[in-house]
């Protein structure tokens, strides 16, 4: 299963005002939260994990270089988000939701964190079930006050602006993800990368390619 979509490059972007957030280069990974039981389950991409004690064991043997990921939620985001969920009127009749961070420290590349860096984690979106993805200004007026994805940009989605992302002009070192909708059905989503981040992705996999063959 993949919890959270794949997100398509800005040739086919729809017309309209977005909201760009900074797109970081870390390591996807989901939360569930339910009225009932709180905060239950979690995992990267393709995976889910019980957030109990066992689980969490369990993931920790599967994904090593994602241990300090369950700490960093309970200390930095985890109560906040459901203070939101609980009290704002806004997430009221949802029983059961998701969020989505990003995991990673100073020198995460490509999905590849370094041992003893700090890390940290950037709440980027929030599932409202059976609604669907919460526009991006909800996200924005309800989750700002927490560690969410830095907004670059609020506007027009333009061939200026996204050539002046790729050309490193907006101070991301991978880019940006930009989102426009109202929630649910309407919410769209592309990436834009820079032309920087690219070159060092090309020249990182030509070198494990090089060392395959070696």
């Amino acid at each position: 299963m993949l919890h959270y979509p794949k997100i398509p490059g800005s040739r086919n972007a729809p017309d309209g005002r977005c909201i760009a957030f900074e797109k970081y280069d870390g390591t996807n990974l989901h939360w569930e939260w339910d009225r009932d039981f709180g905060w239950h389950s979690f995992g990267p991409r393709r995976d889910e994990f019980n957030l109990t004690e066992e689980g969490i064991q369990l993931f920790t043997r599967r994904h090593a270089h994602l241990r300090q990921s369950v700490e960093l939620f309970r200390t930095t985001l985890a109560e906040g988000i459901e203070k939101v969920f609980r009290e704002h009127h806004n997430y009221r009749e949802f029983q059961s939701l998701k969020v989505f961070t990003e995991f990673l420290g100073p020198n995460s590349f490509a999905g590849l964190h370094k041992e003893d860096d700090p890390k940290e984690l950037r709440l980027f979106d929030v599932l409202a079930e059976p609604l669907g993805m919460i526009g991006p200004k909800r996200f924005m007026a309800d989750f700002e006050h927490l560690q969410i994805a830095r907004v670059v940009y609020e506007g027009k989605l333009t061939g200026k602006f996204t050539e002046d992302v790729r050309l490193g002009k907006y101070g991301v070192s991978e880019g940006v993800v930009c989102k426009g909708g109202s929630g649910g059905a309407d919410v769209w989503m592309v990436k834009v990368k820079t032309y920087a981040y690219m070159e060092r992705l090309k020249q990182a996999f030509a070198e494990r390619w090089e060392e395959y063959w070696e």
